[in-house]
């Protein structure tokens, strides 16, 4: 079972700097996650994948190029799933 974070935890987690362990040195500004791009070009690639499978499967013919094509989309998926929930824990970008 997964931890609850209390608001002010939720709060601290999602300050800009949090994933950061170089913010500050040498006066360089913390570093902004593009949360928002990396979401636009998962889904994308994951539509961009799916398409590709399937065309390989019936068009082609391909059974292994096919494999190839949705384990790529899997992976899109995966970063989807990832990313979504980042947004939703309130980070910025």
């Amino acid at each position: 079972m997964p931890r609850r974070y209390t608001p002010q935890e939720r709060e601290a987690r999602a300050r800009e700097d949090y994933h950061d362990p170089t913010a500050g040195i040498g006066g360089a500004p913390a570093a902004r996650s593009a949360l928002t791009m990396r979401l636009i070009l998962a889904s994308f690639g994951l539509i961009a994948c799916v398409t590709g499978a399937v065309l390989f499967l019936t068009a082609v013919i391909q059974p292994a190029i096919a494999a190839v094509w949705a384990f790529f989309a899997a992976v899109a998926l995966a970063d989807l799933v990832v990313v979504a929930r980042r947004k939703l824990r309130g980070e910025p970008g």
